[in-house]
């Protein structure tokens, strides 16, 4: 399965998809659309949109959608089989106010 996941380096919805990718030991290529326009460019270009988290697997591009709707896909598809193992974060949330607060201290580029 190849997987190319547009995320955000610090996003509770970007942490639930690599928290998928961990649960189910997949590789895939984590790309960074805060520090690189040109990752951004090529998110929206795919995907029609502009919102984030998307995850592309084998040509099958998910728009902004949750690491909840990812496992579902894959489940759906019979490309990862179910397992009893969890995750060390939400998969289906956004920042917590903590992160929120965190982040306000930090340059955030928008394009």
């Amino acid at each position: 399965m190849k997987i190319k996941a547009y995320l955000k380096p610090h996003c509770g919805w970007s942490m639930g998809v690599r928290a998928i990718m961990q649960k189910y030991g997949l590789q895939y290529e984590d790309i960074d659309i805060i520090n690189n326009r040109d990752n951004y460019a090529e998110m929206v270009q795919k995907s029609g949109q502009p919102l984030s988290p998307c995850v592309e697997i084998d040509g099958v591009m998910l728009a902004d959608v949750s690491g909840e709707e990812v496992e579902n896909y894959m489940l759906s598809n019979e490309l990862v089989k179910p397992t009893e193992k969890g995750t060390d974060v939400a998969t289906n949330a956004g920042c917590s106010d903590e992160e929120h607060e965190k982040m306000a201290s930090q340059t955030i580029r928008f394009f």
